[in-house]
């Protein structure tokens, strides 16, 4: 077992350096893009990381990226907005490609089939760069694709990574491009993650000219933040206000008392419950225990983390008082959002 774990080390240590050769393509090469969709994909994040492709052919006048979809065994795979994708193949059909990009989505407790990081394992130890759309990530990280490498995922499933897999080293960035493996948060940010692998492949003119065909303003860095500011967020402009949902939303884990978070942002506590009320109709404390509910809730949905697991990583010590609250907020026990 041990042998055949260091032969598969090596076959991987062997092909990354062919791949890397091969990120700058040569010319009249075609770089062939298989995108694995798994059930319930996310749609934007799939259309964000084609479409960029398509554009450069367009701009080129010639055929410099070919894709196909595959799914688990070839059938038809229905996006999280509902709509039908048919696809081109099973995860046996996928043969001569120079990458895969996985486009994750919700429901990811059925999406890691054994089948697919399988497949994913054999595409690695035979030269493919493996990349992965918003929770995408976390497929390759159960496929073991991720160790040693720089990633990020969606922020929101964020904080589940890097609980079932604390040695990778996961940032908030909007896009990582780590040499053969490239992943992103989701949603628009493969926009940017693709055309920065174009401008890798091709040249930054080709890369411009397809972010302005696609009206985007300008191409946003790898390390820029996922999320909008709290300001944008909330619609509010207090500064102390800011400050204390700020601490609020970094000490989920951790719950700060009132006493702290005044503290910690230079105003008594009656004059921080006055700003959250005036503000948000809510007091601190209840915003707060909204905040951590809701991490609760997608924890529970996304992750394959236990009830008190999840109660414990959103500040409840209590499973009961957990129970209670979550109750309370969503109309049904902790239990239930996996039934």
């Amino acid at each position: 077992m041990f042998r055949n774990e260091v032969l598969y080390a090596q076959d991987i240590y062997r092909n990354e350096t062919r791949s890397l050769r091969h990120l700058t393509l040569l010319n009249e090469e075609v770089w062939q893009v298989g995108f694995i969709l798994v059930s319930d994909f996310s749609f934007v994040g799939f259309s964000s990381a084609i479409e960029p492709l398509r554009m450069v052919n367009r701009i080129s006048r010639r055929t410099i990226y070919s894709w196909k979809c595959y799914s688990l065994e070839g059938n038809a795979v229905t996006a999280s907005n509902g709509i039908n994708l048919n696809v081109d193949g099973a995860l046996s059909d996928i043969d001569k490609l120079s990458t895969v990009i996985v486009i994750g989505g919700n429901e990811l407790n059925r999406q890691s089939h054994p089948e697919l990081l399988n497949k994913l394992k054999y595409l690695v130890s035979h030269g493919v760069a493996v990349g992965a759309v918003c929770t995408g990530s976390q497929i390759l990280a159960k496929a073991g694709l991720l160790n040693g490498y720089k990633c990020t995922v969606h922020w929101e499933i964020m904080d589940s990574l890097i609980e079932e897999f604390p040695d990778l080293d996961v940032t908030g960035n909007l896009y990582e491009v780590d040499r053969n493996r490239f992943t992103c948060a989701g949603g628009t940010s493969a926009l940017d993650m693709m055309i920065s692998l174009i401008m890798i492949q091709n040249n930054r003119e080709i890369a411009s000219q397809v972010a302005d065909m696609l009206i985007l303003q300008r191409i946003r860095e790898g390390n820029e933040s996922q999320r909008m500011p709290i300001r944008g967020r909330i619609g509010i402009r207090h500064p102390k206000l800011l400050a204390a949902i700020s601490l609020m939303e970094s000490s989920l884990e951790e719950p700060l008392t009132c006493r702290k978070l005044a503290d910690q942002v230079n105003i008594s506590i009656r004059q921080l419950d006055r700003l959250f009320r005036r503000y948000l109709s809510t007091s601190p404390a209840q915003y707060y225990l909204g905040l951590r509910l809701s991490k609760a809730r997608f924890l529970l949905v996304q992750s394959s983390m236990s009830v008190i697991e999840v109660a414990l990583a959103c500040g409840f010590t209590s499973a009961s008082h957990f129970s209670k609250c979550y109750r309370q907020k969503f109309s049904c026990a902790p239990s239930e959002e996996r039934v």
